[in-house]
């Protein structure tokens, strides 16, 4: 039974003075009024603990909610967004759990909730996916497999200098191997920042780029300077296909984490942008939770590679069977008296020469096969396709 609606709160009045007046009984007045014993006990409860302004409606939503976030544990979250604003719940929640596995973390929603309740995220556009594209490059076993290398688009510091800056990932891990930038986008300045990097973590099996200079060139073959250096070291220059840049999705989706972290706004001039991309570096590797990581940090999957940068690039060398031949100056060489042309970008190289029938043979250099030459009408021609699946 309940209050009659009509004036509740004066009914409630005049049942506590008639209770006060010890004139009725609990079981009288509870007939008289139509309630239940259990609500007139209630009823003198909340006058006894709050007076006459107890006996006004209360609010039947519960004070304490058993799955409600403690204070002591969102205030941590909260600080965490505000010196990482970028970073979304799955990589707070990623953070918190490596540096305070003790404590009961929520839910990647409900952290998501919090930081919405607070103004500190909004709701994203969905977005249509694009299919990715299927056709399969090196395989990824291992750190060190394969390191992607490009140039993020340039832009200026406050003070109008431009900025080019050279980045360097190791795919397995995610690794931010360099973030450089370089006074211009040539073969020397890359050389010289891949030299680094190959001093200090070894050498990859495999290093993936777009096709611009100085990574690749229109020569047989796609051949670079670069590339060529590369090769001598054993290491595949691999080449996404043009217009596909989702074949360096996991290099890319860097770029755009990097380009929001320190190039919005840039900084006042050059010294000041490479201490940015120094500091994101070291956050990227050693701080940052990756979701394809199992919200691990790239340090803690990355290892360096075994195969040491040595201190003297090693000559081609050949198998007896080959036929060797030194690239001239302006590149070509002779071929029974004759000229034959190469990309002059192997000029002073040795090739090597593996025949196939009478008149094609298989042209090598180091260990990569780069071109057929046709022995009859003195032509290199580019490899088919099936023939250089390994080298793009």
């Amino acid at each position: 039974m309940s209050w009659k609606v009509t004036d509740v709160v004066n009914q409630r009045t005049r049942f506590v003075k008639d209770h006060l007046s010890g004139l009725y009984t609990m079981a009288e007045l509870c007939r008289a009024y139509r309630i239940s014993r259990q609500t007139g006990y209630e009823c003198l409860e909340h006058f006894n603990q709050e007076g006459w302004p107890g006996l006004a409606d209360h609010p039947r939503a519960p004070k304490n909610h058993p799955n409600q976030t403690p204070p002591q544990l969102e205030q941590p979250i909260l600080q965490l967004r505000y010196e990482h604003p970028r970073w979304g719940a799955r990589k707070l929640r990623g953070h918190l759990d490596e540096k305070f596995p003790q404590l009961p973390w929520p839910a990647n929603s409900t952290i998501g909730n919090l930081l919405q309740r607070e103004g500190l995220a909004v709701p994203r556009k969905k977005r249509r996916r694009t299919p990715p594209y299927t056709q399969p490059l090196q395989a990824i076993g291992q750190p060190n497999d394969l390191w992607c290398a490009d140039f993020k688009g340039w832009f200026k510091t406050s003070d109008g200098e431009r900025i080019d800056p050279l980045t360097m990932t190791d795919a397995h891990s995610r690794y931010l191997l360099r973030c450089q930038a370089v006074d211009a986008a040539n073969l020397a300045q890359v050389k010289g920042i891949y030299v680094a990097a190959f001093r200090e973590y070894g050498t990859p099996l495999t290093i993936r780029t777009a096709n611009g200079a100085p990574f690749a060139s229109r020569a047989i073959a796609g051949l670079s300077r670069l590339s060529v250096w590369l090769m001598k070291l054993g290491i595949i220059p691999e080449r996404i296909q043009a217009g596909h840049p989702e074949q360096n999705g996991r290099h890319e989706r860097m770029h755009a984490t990097m380009k929001a972290e320190t190039a919005q706004p840039p900084e006042a001039n050059r010294r000041a942008q490479q201490r940015r991309f120094d500091q994101f570096r070291f956050e990227y590797n050693e701080v940052r939770p990756h979701e394809a990581l199992d919200q691990k940090t790239p340090a803690s999957r990355y290892q360096a590679s075994p195969r040491c940068y040595p201190e003297r690039v090693p000559e081609p060398e050949y198998p007896d069977g080959m036929q060797v031949r030194r690239v001239m100056r302006h590149g070509g060489f002779y071929w029974k008296h004759q000229e034959v042309f190469l990309p002059e970008v192997l000029e002073g190289e040795a090739v090597g020469l593996e025949a196939v029938d009478d008149r094609y043979w298989l042209v090598h250099f180091a260990a990569f096969p780069i071109a057929c030459f046709d022995s009859q009408e003195l032509r290199i021609q580019p490899l088919p396709k099936h023939a250089d699946a390994n080298h793009k």
